[in-house]
């Protein structure tokens, strides 16, 4: 799964620590989201959604559709 989290923290000046902060999860979960090595779970992905505005689906690209 694709996503907009790099784009998204860079656009706030953020580093992935300062991002992993803001949402509990260690730096290296960022970078496995930012990479497409991971997807969040559902409360996370909710979280993430919550913190930049938007839905989840403008971040988060399922691309099997």
């Amino acid at each position: 799964m694709n996503n907009r989290l790099r784009e998204l923290r860079e656009a706030r000046g953020w580093s992935q620590g300062e991002l992993a902060e803001h949402l509990v999860v260690s730096r290296q979960t960022v970078n496995a989201l930012e990479t497409g090595k991971y997807d969040p779970s559902l409360p996370l992905a909710f979280k993430i959604a919550r913190m930049f505005n938007l839905s989840i689906e403008s971040i988060f690209i399922d691309e099997a559709h």
